[in-house]
């Protein structure tokens, strides 16, 4: 179970603050696959890396029974001298999990080739994504955090990446951002809709896909608190 409490983050933005989060609770149920929907620039990839703790609040806290992926797509944590082997031993060494097994598990599974054993910095986005999704799939969390990573890649590495993700989701639950609505439907049983910093959870899937269109058809408010 992860749980929110009374969560806030606050960016300093042009003319005044912006409430990313602001005073959010909500829990995210043991097991479940919950999709965190929202329209461009909500705050969605900002919320994963507050979960997984990349990212320090404002105000409130974060809590959980269990282990939390970094997000995946999310190369932050890497080191950009290193090679992808050697990011792949650290985090392995990080977790306490077998370094050869993590390493194999990647090598075959990112398609990276010889830039596998090349410094992170010559990595292009797409090829950073494959390398974070290949390491946090090859590390038992029991949620991941997913940050549209089924979007990288050529149909056959989608097909393969969802096909590992559903592997892992017998024993794991889920945080998905994903703008497809086919992935939402797909992979997740749940849904949180991220709106002006305040979070709705939906149970139904298609509830919630609802509400998120209704928001998309209205235009942005943003609420910026000026400095005093």
């Amino acid at each position: 179970m992860i749980s929110l409490d009374r969560l806030t983050k606050t960016f300093w933005a042009k003319g005044g603050r912006k409430h990313v989060v602001d005073n959010v609770s909500a829990i995210f149920p043991t097991g479940a696959s919950v999709a965190l929907l929202g329209r461009n620039g909500a705050g969605k990839s900002t919320l994963l890396k507050l979960i997984a703790g990349t990212v320090r609040p404002t105000s409130g806290r974060v809590l959980s029974t269990g282990s939390i992926s970094f997000p995946v797509g999310f190369a932050g944590s890497f080191h950009p001298d290193m090679t992808g082997l050697q990011n792949a031993r650290f985090v392995a060494r990080l977790y306490g999990i077998d370094t050869d097994e993590l390493v194999d598990f990647v090598e075959d599974f990112a398609e990276l080739g010889p830039h596998f054993r090349m410094p992170l910095r010559t990595y292009s986005s797409g090829m950073r994504a494959r390398l974070s999704f290949g390491v946090s799939m090859g590390i038992p969390f029991d949620t991941y955090l997913v940050d549209e990573v089924t979007s990288v890649g050529d149909g056959a590495f989608r097909d393969k990446s969802i096909a590992v993700f559903d592997e892992r989701r017998r024993n794991a639950g889920a945080i998905v951002v994903s703008h497809s609505e086919f992935m939402v439907r797909r992979i997740c049983d749940m849904a949180a809709v991220l709106e002006n910093g305040k979070i709705t959870i939906h149970t139904d899937v298609e509830a919630a896909l609802e509400h998120h269109a209704e928001n998309l058809s209205r235009a942005p408010t943003h609420q910026l608190q000026r400095a005093s």
